[in-house]
C-alpha cells in the first residue's frame, strides 16, 4: 500500500512539474522564468540568420525555435512563385501546434511582422507575448506592399522579388529571392483575442537618424495607436548580427512589457 501511495505521489509530482512554469536560478540567488521563443525572420532570410541570438537565449535556459519560412533559407529548393503570405503563416502556426507549444513569446523581424500578425489572429490562445523587431505592423486587410513598400519599387522577375541586397556570389547561408505573392496577399487581423495580447514594438535607430524621424514610420504610428509598448534600439536593420549580446538582453526584457489599455 505504501509503495502504491509513493508511486502515486511521484506521478503527481512529475505531472505538476511538466506543466508548471519552469524557473531557473539566477547567479544572485533569485529566479528567472524560462520562456519559449519562436523567432520569425524577415524577407529573403531564414532561421540561420538568428542562430547566434538563439544560442545566447538558450544559454539563459530559454527554449528557442527559429523556423525558416517555405522557399527560403535551407528550404530554398522548395521556392516557387505560388507561395504566399498564408503559406508562411501556416509554417509558424503548424510549428506551434505540432510542437504543442503554449505561452509562446512570438517574435518577428521586418517582413516577419506580417507573418506574426497572421499567427496572432489564428492562435492567440497559444501566445504569451509578441515582439515586433523593426517589423511591419499591418492593419487588417493590409499587404506588405500596402503596409511598408511600394510594388513599383520592387524588382520582380518571373514572380520572384529580387531584393537589392541579394548577392548570389556569396556562399550559403545567404538571402534568396522570394515570391511576390508573399508581399501582395493581405493579412487578417480581426480576432478580438489577438487585440488583448501584450505587444512590444522595437524600432532600430541607425546612425544619423533621429528618433523623431523614425517615429514618422507608418508601422511605428500604428503600433503607438494600439498602445503597444514602444522601444528603440541603436543600430541598423540587421543590428542583431553586430550586437547580439546587447540585443538578446533587450529581447529578453520585452517579455515583461505590459500594454496600457
Amino acid at each position: 500500500m505504501i509503495k502504491k501511495i509513493t508511486s502515486l505521489v511521484l506521478l503527481l509530482f512529475i505531472t505538476y512539474t511538466s506543466f508548471a512554469e519552469e524557473r531557473v536560478p539566477e547567479q544572485g540567488g533569485g529566479e528567472r522564468i524560462s520562456h519559449t521563443f519562436v523567432i520569425v525572420h524577415g524577407a529573403s532570410g531564414g532561421g540561420w540568420d538568428w542562430k547566434t541570438v538563439a544560442q545566447l537565449l538558450t544559454t539563459k535556459q530559454h527554449t528557442v525555435y527559429r523556423p525558416t519560412l517555405t522557399g527560403l533559407g535551407e528550404k530554398h529548393h522548395l521556392n516557387h512563385a505560388d507561395i504566399n503570405l498564408t503559406t508562411h503563416i501556416n509554417d509558424v502556426v503548424n510549428l506551434i501546434v505540432f510542437e504543442d507549444l503554449h505561452n509562446v513569446v512570438l517574435v518577428g523581424h521586418s517582413y516577419g511582422g506580417m507573418v506574426i500578425t497572421g499567427v496572432m489572429d489564428r492562435i492567440p490562445e497559444r501566445i504569451q507575448h509578441v515582439t515586433f523587431l523593426d517589423a511591419v505592423v499591418p492593419d487588417d486587410g493590409m499587404s506588405m506592399v500596402e503596409g511598408q513598400v511600394l510594388a513599383a519599387e520592387l524588382k520582380v522577375i518571373n514572380g520572384f522579388i529580387h531584393f537589392p541586397w541579394l548577392d548570389t556570389s556569396l556562399p550559403f547561408p545567404r538571402d534568396v529571392v522570394q515570391s511576390l505573392h508573399t508581399f501582395t496577399e493581405p493579412v487578417s487581423y480581426q480576432n478580438p483575442e489577438a487585440f488583448k495580447l501584450d505587444v512590444s514594438y522595437v524600432a532600430f535607430i541607425p546612425k544619423g537618424m533621429s528618433i523623431a524621424k523614425r517615429a514618422a514610420d507608418p508601422s511605428w504610428l500604428r503600433a503607438k495607436k494600439r498602445h503597444w509598448t514602444m522601444r528603440t534600439f541603436e543600430g541598423n536593420h540587421v543590428v542583431y548580427r553586430t550586437k547580439p549580446v546587447a540585443f538578446t538582453a533587450m529581447l529578453e526584457d520585452t517579455v515583461d512589457d505590459r500594454n496600457t489599455r
